[in-house]
């Protein structure tokens, strides 16, 4: 199977223009020049994708998916690199990208699926296929100007999957439309895939990566930091995430980060013999094992763990911040231990530890431990309540008859 994507140390720098408030210039007569400086959104890229591949990227916003996804579109050209596609490229990577306002949905087919490559012909034999599976029927002469986000993305996504397209350039947008579509979306690119077809796709729906991305790029800042299996980049992404410098507030408490205070010296699972573990059987009593040091005296300290499910939605939390140890004096080595039962559903699960001044500021947070539920399999959501399906004995006896 040859390569159908394939990207040679790729970077985009733009111009950035800054000016001075206009208050302040006008006040002190100084001239609105404009400051010039250079910003490199992309830099250093550097992977290959096969035919019949389906490739994720994920990072936080402003790391570079978008500019990413746009020079593989052909939207704009790399600065630096080269950059490589064979074949036929559906993108979608903007909402409302490549339709005329002015047209109604049906001109709008005629005119995006041309562009995509089709002839006259083919959209004429394709046109009912295309609506059909939009699901916008009474809308398709309506002009597009009236249309909602979740109505341009159906129109198109149809036609995108119609032309016959050998690569597809997927940018969030499926995000907008409703979860019925949406997994209607997600079933027929996992067809594509399964027909030959590249997907490539910029998601924050870890859950949907996991289901069909094969390789998951995470870039950060505009560079590449980690390529690899989803769950492996899912687990980078999230240290990534807890990374806080100082100052920054954390999402979870609200309070900021205080560092030089605690540090967090080791953080581990541990099954019921009390031996870290990876992998652990639903139902199974775990323990995270948290030990840390503190550099300062400390008049009151709390603990709190955070579990991570696999689409990157917190499943649980608690923490004894109602009811803080101490005081606790400098140079002391602590150990704090939390123990639950693994009531979730089969799949990847990560948990981490924190410490902060009671309502205050936050002072460490671990390092993200990775592991994985076997054994309920069809169990849905994000706990396993332990439910127990019976059948009542059922009697083959008919009631008798009324007189």
């Amino acid at each position: 199977m040859g390569t159908a994507i394939e990207l040679r140390g790729v970077g985009k720098r733009y111009t950035k223009y800054d000016d001075l408030p206009l208050l302040v210039t006008t006040m002190s007569r100084m001239s609105r020049r404009k400051r010039r400086s250079k910003l490199w959104a992309v830099r250093g890229v550097d992977f290959e994708i096969a035919q019949g591949a389906s490739f994720g990227i994920i990072g936080r916003n402003g790391s570079g998916k978008t500019t990413l996804m746009s020079m593989m579109a052909g939207v704009t050209a790399p600065t630096e690199g080269s950059l490589r596609i064979r074949g036929r490229i559906a993108p979608l990577i903007a909402v409302g990208v490549g339709f005329h306002q002015e047209l109604t949905g049906r001109e709008n087919v005629y005119l995006n699926a041309t562009i995509l490559g089709l002839t006259k012909k083919q959209v004429d034999e394709r046109l009912d296929s295309i609506v059909d599976f939009a699901e916008i029927e009474s809308f398709i002469d309506t002009p597009v100007k009236f249309y909602s986000s979740g109505m341009f993305v159906r129109l198109g996504f149809a036609v995108a999957i119609h032309c016959d397209p050998d690569v597809v350039l997927v940018d969030e947008v499926l995000a907008v439309g409703d979860l019925g579509f949406q997994v209607k979306c997600l079933e027929r690119m996992a067809r594509l895939v399964e027909g030959g077809t590249t997907v490539v796709m910029v998601s924050h729906n870890m859950a949907v990566l996991q289901r069909l991305a094969e390789r998951v790029l995470l870039m950060d800042s505009g560079r590449p930091v980690y390529l690899g299996a989803p769950e492996a980049a899912i687990a980078r992404f999230h240290e990534l995430l807890d990374e806080q410098p100082a100052g920054m507030v954390n999402e979870f408490s609200g309070v900021r980060f205080e560092p030089g205070v605690v540090e967090v010296t080791s953080v581990e699972l541990a099954g019921p013999d009390g031996e870290p573990v990876t992998q652990v059987e639903a139902g199974t009593p775990v323990t995270v094992r948290l030990t840390v040091k503190t550099t300062t005296p400390l008049p009151a300290v709390a603990v709190g763990y955070t579990f991570t499910g696999p689409d990157g939605q917190v499943v649980y939390m608690d923490s004894n911040i109602d009811r803080p140890f101490g005081p606790v004096p400098a140079g002391e080595r602590l150990s704090f231990t939390m123990s639950i039962r693994a009531s979730l559903p089969t799949g990847s699960y990560s948990v981490n530890a924190w410490v902060q001044r009671p309502l205050k500021s936050l002072l460490a947070r671990s390092r993200n431990v990775s592991f994985y539920v076997t054994g309920r399999t069809t169990v849905k959501g994000a706990a396993d309540l332990g439910g127990v399906i019976t059948m009542d004995e059922v009697s083959s006896e008919l009631p008798e008859a009324v007189s």
